[in-house]
């Protein structure tokens, strides 16, 4: 997943288009605006902060291009992650696949609704995606964050959370398809094994 404030358009839309090419389709293309306090990192880097709407324009135009070098024979698919009503509704228009942005233990009542007004907004078939941050006591640990943690994620029923009980894991992921219409869950390596027999049961469900 890409933050559009770290790199040029014309070199990230050149790298999606030749990551397609050697991956022979495989490569799925993420970017969003960045997560919250991306100003300090660009501080940091000795780059500048570039308002939102400048960041949104930058995804958009990531896109176009990508479009461009892909050019009739290919369609790299764009992952788009987002959070407001405007980012939701770039990604409507170019998007194959929104991942919402979680805030931890958000409630899931409220992410519910969200979706669900996302769905009835978009006139064009895009997937839903969401990130799991922990499975267990396990956290990702390019997700953690230090205010991250599991028990209270669990007693909020938070969907950045799985049990590591395969059977679990199944039902709860089973439910997030029926209830809210994710079909796309983004884990961290660290968690590939526990997973696995997850994935093996929900294989052609």
């Amino acid at each position: 997943m890409y933050a559009s404030p770290f790199r040029p358009v014309w070199s990230t839309a050149w790298e999606a288009h030749s990551l397609s090419l050697l991956t022979e389709g495989r490569f799925e293309f993420g970017i969003g605006t960045g997560r919250p306090g991306i100003e300090d990192e660009l501080r940091a880097l000795g780059m500048p902060v570039v308002p939102r709407a400048e960041r949104l324009d930058r995804m958009r135009e990531v896109v176009r291009r990508l479009r461009d070098l892909d050019g009739t024979d290919r369609h790299t698919p764009v992952v788009l992650a987002v959070r407001g009503p405007k980012a939701q509704a770039l990604a409507a228009e170019i998007a194959d696949t929104v991942a919402f942005a979680l805030m931890p233990g958000e409630d899931r009542a409220v992410l519910t609704r969200a979706v669900q007004d996302f769905r009835a907004r978009s006139s064009r078939d895009v997937e839903l995606a969401q990130q799991v941050a922990v499975v267990g006591d396990t956290i990702a640990p390019h997700l953690a964050t230090p205010d991250l943690d599991p028990d209270a994620l669990r007693a909020a029923d938070a969907l950045e959370v799985l049990p590591t009980d395969p059977k679990a894991a199944v039902e709860e992921l089973l439910r997030r398809r029926e209830e809210i219409g994710f079909s796309y869950f983004v884990v961290g390596a660290v968690h590939a094994e526990t997973l696995a027999p997850v994935i093996t049961e929900l294989t052609g469900r």
